[in-house]
């Protein structure tokens, strides 16, 4: 595949990815510790596309603004993803976001744990680069 900028502008990034069942089960458990708490990914790797469930423990704060890409779906739970600007939001159980590479810094936190699927990749990145 290209580089980023290869996609841009006007060109639709092309996933090649034959049809899967995940059993998530059996995705093994990475652990990553935040400023606070700890942050449990399950990995899925694929060019172009990173398809993750993220587990944040109780008390859990992230230990880094973030400015990739990210669809973010709330499975279980619910958690606040805190704006670098001083806007929040609050995610329960259903709820999802969606922003592109370097169109904000974000960063998350849970008081009681969550369970969040995680898309990112490519097709988010931005078009300026």
């Amino acid at each position: 595949m290209g580089h980023k900028e290869d996609l841009y502008p006007n060109k639709l990034y092309k996933l090649m990815i034959p049809f899967q069942a995940i059993d998530w089960s059996l995705i093994p458990k990475t652990e990553y510790k935040g400023e606070s708490g700890k942050a449990i990914w399950q990995t899925i790797q694929f060019e172009g596309l990173r398809v993750r469930i993220v587990e944040y423990s109780m008390g859990y704060i992230a230990d880094h603004w973030c400015r990739k890409g990210h669809i973010v779906h709330c499975l279980e739970g619910e958690f606040v993803s805190e704006l670098q600007n001083g806007k929040s939001f609050t995610m329960k159980q259903g709820m999802t976001y969606i922003v592109s590479d370097d169109l904000s810094s974000h960063r998350s936190n849970s008081k009681n744990g969550v369970k969040l699927m995680i898309i990112d990749g490519a097709f988010l990145g931005s078009s300026d680069k």
